[in-house]
């Protein structure tokens, strides 16, 4: 069940909801052509406006119901209609993500946290939907096979069906039913995005100004990149190295034998870690130790057998190794612009009246809003 991940226990600095937000980059001047000219009836907003309402239609008059019924209409897309009981399940995944984040499960004494935002949140799950009605429109559908796929994955870490609803229910999710259905709108609205974007290119002479106008955004910390099995003893831990020694596969061992559910099931890969990520004990190790040896370290939460594949030292970024991010990211923003322009052919109405109706009482008072509250759909699977 998604509880206190241990990935997320060594790794600090994740206390406060909020996300600090990252200055704009400087985009130069120079015009964005598109490859192609997009069809222009099948575009939507990737992600929401900051605090406006897409273009309105006629007022949705809400039904002679209490605001509790999950039919009591909150929005109109184009001809849909969405319901309370729609919103309240993206409510909840919304929710989820931000104290998931954090290491915590989702319980409903939590959702009172985020009540203030329901008005936001309605306006950003509109605009979703506007994306995946075009999207849908311009005959985009999930792949099957990959859905099953991608629901099979998530479901493997669990030994029964109740262990598997723990982890969705900690996760925002219902029932097993939406989790595959965010797993589909996940795959549609991204591949309508990308199809989008692939609209765009741009020349070296443009990356290069770009990255010369934000060299300070490519700055990176010194890193240190690292896996690790961790073990309840000392001696299980120099087991395991003994097996390393013997010709063991490090992912093999850190699947069959690591306690930490949150990076076994990548085979101990904990990615690239900056100074103080970490408690102590395991950043002095991963950051003064040797490389591609493996290291035996004591923490709060067991032994670690740590082995330190690569460190990066701390500078700017040379631009051969961001220009496909920045093409990317020049890409995000060029269809970014070109989407926003296309919402207005969707017509969206939001009652925002009947969501604050609905909002449950907080518990906690929120420091800040919901950290990037996610519009895409695409869910983080439940992890055991």
């Amino acid at each position: 069940m998604r509880k206190f991940f241990l990935t997320l226990a060594l790794t600090l600095g994740s206390a406060a909801l909020a996300q600090t937000a990252t200055p704009a980059p400087v985009t130069p001047a120079a015009p964005v052509t598109p490859a192609q000219t997009p069809a222009p009836a099948t575009a939507a907003p990737v992600t929401p406006a900051p605090a406006t309402t897409p273009a309105t239609a006629a007022p949705v008059k809400a039904a002679p119901v209490t605001a509790a019924d999950p039919s009591t209409p909150v929005a109109t897309v184009g001809t849909q209609t969405v319901t309370l009981g729609q919103f309240e399940s993206y409510f909840r995944q919304v929710a989820a993500r931000t104290v998931n984040a954090q290491g915590v499960p989702l319980t409903d004494d939590l959702l009172g946290t985020f009540a203030q935002y329901r008005p936001q949140l309605l306006e950003q799950f509109a605009r979703q939907q506007a994306v995946l009605q075009l999207a849908r429109t311009a005959g985009l559908k999930p792949d099957t096979a990959a859905i099953d796929k991608d629901y099979a994955d998530a479901k493997s870490g669990f030994t029964t069906d109740a262990e598997f609803q723990n982890a969705l229910t900690s996760s925002g999710y219902t029932d097993a039913a939406t989790f595959r259905a965010s797993l589909e709108d996940g795959a549609v609205y991204s591949a309508y995005l990308d199809s989008i974007k692939t609209k765009f290119k741009f020349g070296d002479a443009l990356v290069a100004s770009f990255y010369q106008l934000n060299k300070a955004t490519f700055a990176q910390e010194a890193q240190a990149c690292a896996k690790h099995i961790l073990v309840p003893t000392q001696a299980e831990a120099q087991d395991i190295v003994k097996k390393l020694g013997s010709g063991g596969v490090f992912a093999d061992l850190a699947k069959a034998s690591s306690k930490d559910p949150g990076s076994a099931a990548q085979g101990g890969d904990l990615g690239c870690l900056a100074p103080g990520d970490t408690v102590a004990a395991f950043d002095k190790a991963a950051f003064t130790g040797p490389l591609n040896t493996p290291q035996v370290v004591q923490t709060e939460f067991g032994w670690h057998v740590l082995v330190v594949t690569k460190r990066n030292a701390a500078g700017v970024q040379p631009l051969a190794d961001v220009q496909a991010k920045i093409r990317d990211q020049l890409a995000s923003e060029a269809a970014q612009k070109y989407l926003n322009t296309q919402i207005t052919k969707v017509k969206v109405t939001t009652l925002p009246a009947v969501v604050t109706v609905a909002a449950p009482a907080p518990t906690v008072i929120p420091a800040t809003a919901p950290a990037t509250a996610p519009i895409t759909p695409t869910p983080a699977p439940p992890k055991k």
